[in-house]
């Protein structure tokens, strides 16, 4: 770790015009920061490789072949340099987690899955069409962006064999992580792009098994395992579409010239996925079961049974968000008859487990008839806000209520603290609707039940909206009551911007946090004099301390990793030798 000790004590800059700023990960052959390219101001991943070894040498090779590669799906490589010590290698730098970090924490649904190894396998076929093959296709070696959207980056080219070109491995040494590498390689034969395939086949069988399907205690056990091939991946997973387990064993095929190539893979798992997404298997016309179950294997990998399937928290939290919202729509303004609200609510939170769109669209259902008794233009305006919302929402269902956080911190006087609560939601620009909306969906809340509005405390009559007519005149009330009370409207702006911009408060480190919580304190009491200043100051003090706190989790999650990662290869070389 001497390179990374040197990055994080030394006041100079890297070769003169790159500072790091905080580690982002490390592995057996250097470790790579989150960096500063001062003439630019632009942000980089800086990988440090000390020159030692094959490491070096391992390193440039790597840049070359990143530099090779012009694909949305391949990490890109700005600059190569060296001195005395180390190289260094200047990436794009992709805010974001490994597959293994997401396959750890759970929470990708099949659909999500396939589409990740068809972005992987795209950036595949991009190398092989170049004369690439990566040979060392992992979890570990696929970034995930952050954002609504699925988005993947492939990293680490630097075991890649390049066409042509002199390999760097010695003689009788099999590159990669053993768990992912094809039977024919473990044969001792040259990597092709079949290798590749191979790899993401392992990969995706892993991710939608929940198991590894060759990982045994020992490596010779492993390699056994590889050898024989994996099991059917309907054993474990009954209710998968017969076409997506298809796809797998062909990927996994022992004979390299059966696999599909990357292309063609790729385009048959977004198929597939496409057709899990509608809840029907293509060619067979029948409902998917969703995925609540997996099976347990006993010692010697037989199958016990189903066992219970805990539901991931972000699907667990969208059915209580849709639980509270159709709850109380139902209750606080009459319609419903008595007993209504909880069945609702139920409702609500049962399509929100199943179906997320479904569940989402019927919670922000549930308030349109209420309003509607309430005031007829008041109902087309929410109907309106109502659509937009969940199209806004349609591509990220679960987070699409997250706003309903907004009447629960109200009354503990706590909305200061959503910028740091939306972080949770996928995309800038969500996050900042969501604060926004949070804030104007306490007010609401107090207004309805006549408790103290946000921030300034007092109370309005719930009814001031009552018998407007249409739409154009129910705006027209709402902005005067807005404007009546405009600290509200303004701290939701300013939290909506604030929750869009804590990313890059955080990317820089202890210093950024602390500005983030000057700015969080002054945005928040400067231009609205009249609101209560205790609250604001607590909530931007935790907001720094939860930050701060996730830093050096981070921190110790990353050296923990790398400790991990060179007990690992000691094993490999140890166990090779």
């Amino acid at each position: 770790m001497g390179e990374a000790a040197a990055a994080s004590a030394s006041p100079k800059l890297v070769l003169g015009r790159y500072r790091p700023l905080r580690p982002l990960g490390s592995g057996g052959s250097g470790s790579v920061w989150l960096a500063r390219d001062e003439p630019t101001g632009r942000q980089i991943a800086l990988k440090i490789v000390p020159r030692e070894g094959n490491a070096g040498s391992r390193a440039e090779r790597e840049a070359a072949t990143a530099a090779r590669l012009r694909h949305e799906r391949c990490l890109r490589a700005y600059a190569l340099a060296r001195d005395s010590e180390h190289v260094y290698i200047a990436y794009e730098y992709v805010p974001g987690r490994t597959l293994r970090e997401a396959l750890r924490s759970g929470g990708l649904d099949d659909g999500t899955i396939l589409e990740l190894a068809a972005q992987v396998l795209e950036g595949l076929a991009h190398a092989h069409a170049h004369g690439i093959v990566h040979r060392d296709v992992k979890p570990s070696n696929v970034l995930l962006a952050e954002g609504a959207e699925p988005s993947v980056r492939l990293l680490d080219f630097g075991l890649a064999l390049i066409k042509e070109e002199e390999t760097l491995t010695a003689v009788g040494d099999v590159p990669g992580t053993l768990a992912y590498i094809s039977p024919e390689r473990l044969r001792g034969r040259t990597a092709t792009s079949a290798a590749d395939v191979w790899s993401v086949g392992v990969m995706l069988w892993e991710a939608l098994a929940g198991r590894h399907p060759f990982w045994e205690p020992s490596l010779l056990e492993t390699a056994r395992a590889i050898e024989k091939g994996p099991p059917p991946l309907s054993s474990t997973r009954p209710d998968l579409p017969r076409g997506t387990s298809e796809l797998l064993a062909g990927a996994l095929s022992l004979d390299p010239r059966r696999r599909p190539s990357a292309a063609k893979l790729a385009a048959s798992l977004r198929r597939s996925g496409r057709s899990r997404r509608n809840g029907v298997s293509r060619g067979r016309g029948r409902k998917i079961l969703p995925r609540t179950w997996r099976s347990s294997r006993g010692p010697k990998g037989q199958v016990r049974g189903p066992v219970p399937r805990t539901w991931p928290k972000e699907t667990a939290a969208a059915a209580g968000a849709a639980a509270l919202y159709a709850g109380y729509a139902a209750a606080a303004v009459p319609f419903f008859p008595q007993g209504g609200a909880p069945a609702l609510a139920a409702t609500a939170a049962g399509l929100s487990l199943v179906w997320p769109r479904v569940g989402l669209a019927f919670a922000l259902a549930v308030p349109i008839l209420p309003l509607g008794n309430l005031s007829l233009g008041l109902s087309l305006l929410y109907c309106a806000f109502a659509a937009g919302w969940l199209a806004l929402s349609w591509r990220a269902p679960r987070a699409g209520l997250f706003f309903v956080v907004g009447p629960l911190l109200g009354p503990l006087g706590a909305l200061a603290v959503l910028p740091l609560a939306v972080q949770l939601v996928p995309d800038r620009l969500r996050r900042a609707l969501h604060a926004a909306t949070a804030v104007l969906a306490a007010e609401a809340v107090a207004g309805i039940s006549g408790s103290a509005l946000p921030f300034v405390g007092g109370q309005v009559p719930g009814a001031v909206l009552a018998g407007v007519g249409g739409p154009t005149e129910a705006a027209h009330a709402l902005l005067h009551a807005l404007a009546a009370r405009p600290t509200p409207a303004r701290e939701a702006a300013v939290l909506a911007a604030v929750a869009a911009a804590v990313p890059l408060f955080r990317n820089r480190g202890a210093w950024g946090v602390a500005l983030l919580g000057a700015v969080l304190l002054g945005a928040t009491l400067i231009p609205s004099p009249d609101a209560q200043v205790a609250p604001l100051v607590a909530c931007a003090w935790i907001t720094c301390l939860v930050l701060g706190a996730l830093q050096e989790a981070a921190a110790l999650r990353s050296l923990a990793e790398r400790l991990r990662v060179q007990t690992h290869e000691r094993s490999l070389r140890s166990e090779s030798q």
